[in-house]
């Protein structure tokens, strides 16, 4: 095992750093520091030798240059086996530096800063520290590199044991911290400068997300998947992983896709709203003027598939929607009767008022005393609702590649609309329409939804057959059909769409058009007496 007699000590991050430097000088280790790291333990007492002594070369441009000396890098990548290595070394004055301990100029916490500049950006972009890791961390056999202020307990509790030596496994554990280290800063690097130098020319032609890991998960999508949750390192927008959880057990790996849905759609509205999402897509949707009038009317849409779901609400949680969120006897007396009369059916099962995981920017303390009786539900807050939403890009694994592509952010205005039919909607069913639109945006394609003002009574999701989707949403709505809007994520490719529209009973459509039978398709809603408007704007959801 090879022993530590010298050891460059250098950090941003100084928690913890005198008592390990401390505990390496007793151990008989010459300590070499710089700038501020060195002026730390000096004050401390710890005995230290500047780095600019050690190597007879000031530090200059402003500490640009500090480290990157002959005597540094070659100490610190010098073969100890290797006689010409060690010739040259002793020939020039070069002697072994064992253990590297840095850590690098905070970049992402600079430019999480608002309103940061340029120049402050560059200005954090660390030169000598990666460069020292890496070199450490290529001579893992002989050179011990240090990273993370978590490692210092257990390294020197090897080293004490070992008579001031480590293991050549835990070199290499440590290298390997250093290489994935420097990779994440690098990469958070490349993205910011990506998004500030070539925003206006497209995507970037080298993507390079970096993912640290948040948790493991019990499993993926099923029990033989593993699985395990990770953010994006410098990422601009919050999303999901910046989330607290203040209640219930661990999300699962289904729980996360759906919450995430759940927020997604929540976060597209601008009044009181509530999400119900089952498998990605919502079974409930509504605004209303108070949060409680948006819950019932989203759980009333279909509270059967309701049983287990996930729900994304964009207000703070108040006593009396949470009186009545996960309430089977709410459920049972008022839900239910209210459903059966809608759907003119006299008998449905009424399954338990059962919630996965609820999201929200956050809940009243009488909410949240409320909420957490129940044991199993998953309350997850975010305060930085919107923060940096839109900032970054989608990205979709697939095998040997990535598809990357920006984030679906857009939803037809008052003033996009074209209406192309006969007869004109009413300004109420324009107002019915828009709401249906944003809806359609987050179903799976092919997706069809019907609304009631702003409610979502039906919707046919991810269908091979968009004729399919508009059975299953009809179905869905039953009785509340007749009246309701109609929207379509995607342009009806010939006129039987409409023909099944005008079955489901709709009294407008609203659909992005652009099919070479768009002239087809407008005749059919004349001959139905269907007006119908045309948003020139897609949004399939795969």
């Amino acid at each position: 095992m090879q022993r530590v007699q010298r050891a460059l000590v250098s950090v941003s991050d100084k928690t913890g750093v005198v008592d390990f430097a401390a505990e390496l000088s007793t151990m008989g280790i010459q300590i070499l520091s710089t700038g501020g790291t060195k002026r730390v333990l000096e004050q401390a007492g710890v005995p230290v030798t500047a780095v600019e002594d050690y190597t007879g070369f000031p530090e200059m441009l402003d500490g640009r240059v500090k480290t990157l000396h002959p005597k540094i890098h070659g100490g610190l990548l010098g073969l100890r086996d290797d006689p010409e290595h060690q010739r040259q070394m002793a020939e020039h004055g070069v002697e072994p530096i064992d253990m590297v301990v840095v850590n690098l100029y905070p970049f992402r916490e600079t430019v999480a800063k608002p309103n940061v500049t340029l120049e402050e950006a560059v200005e954090n972009i660390d030169i000598g520290g990666p460069t020292m890791l890496r070199s450490a961390a290529k001579n893992f056999r002989f050179v011990a590199v240090v990273c993370n202020p978590a490692r210092y307990t257990g390294i020197l509790t090897e080293m004490k044991a070992n008579n001031g030596a480590l293991s050549e496994e835990t070199r290499r554990l440590l290298a390997l911290e250093a290489f994935k280290h420097t990779a994440q800063y690098d990469a958070a690097i490349s993205s910011w400068l990506s998004r500030r130098f070539i925003s206006d020319e497209g995507l970037p032609p080298l993507y390079l997300p970096w993912l640290e890991k948040v948790q493991d998960l019990r499993y993926g999508e099923n029990p033989h998947q593993a699985a395990a949750f990770y953010r994006e390192v410098g990422a601009g927008e919050v999303g999901l992983a910046g989330a607290r959880q203040l209640h219930g057990k661990e999300l699962s790996f289904n729980n996360i896709l759906d919450t995430t849905a759940a927020l997604e759609a929540a976060r597209d509205f601008a009044q009181p709203t509530v999400v119900i999402i089952k498998h990605l897509n919502p079974c409930g949707l509504a605004s209303a003027p108070t949060l409680r009038q948006a819950f019932e009317d989203a759980w009333s849409t279909d509270p059967v598939s309701a049983f287990g779901s996930v729900i994304g609400m964009n207000r703070v949680v108040d006593r009396d929607t949470a009186e009545i969120l996960g309430n089977s006897d709410y459920l049972r007396d008022v839900i239910f009767p209210r459903y059966a009369e809608e759907m003119g059916e006299a008998q449905i099962e009424a399954l338990a008022a059962f919630v996965e995981v609820i999201i929200a920017p956050g809940y009243t303390p009488e909410a949240l005393e409320i909420l957490q009786r129940k044991k199993n539900l998953r309350i997850m807050l975010l305060e930085d609702w919107d923060a940096g939403r839109g900032a970054d890009l989608e990205f979709r694994r697939v095998p040997g590649g990535a598809l990357v592509q920006e984030l679906d952010l857009k939803f037809a205005q008052r003033s996009d609309l074209r209406v192309v039919t006969r007869i004109q909607p009413t300004e109420e069913q324009l107002a019915a329409l828009l709401f249906a639109d944003r809806v359609a945006k987050h179903v799976k394609s092919n997706a069809i939804v019907l609304c009631q003002g702003t409610r979502l009574v039906g919707c046919g999701a991810g269908q091979m057959s968009r004729i399919d989707s508009m059975q299953l949403a009809a179905r869905k709505a039953g009785r509340r059909a007749s009246g309701a809007v109609l929207a379509s994520d995607a342009m009806f490719p010939a006129r039987d769409n409409v023909d099944a529209a005008a079955a489901t009973g709709c009294a407008a459509i609203i659909q992005p058009g652009g099919s070479v039978r768009d002239e087809e398709v407008i005749t059919a809603a004349d001959e139905h007496g269907l007006p119908m408007v045309i948003t020139g704007l897609r949004h399939f959801w795969h």
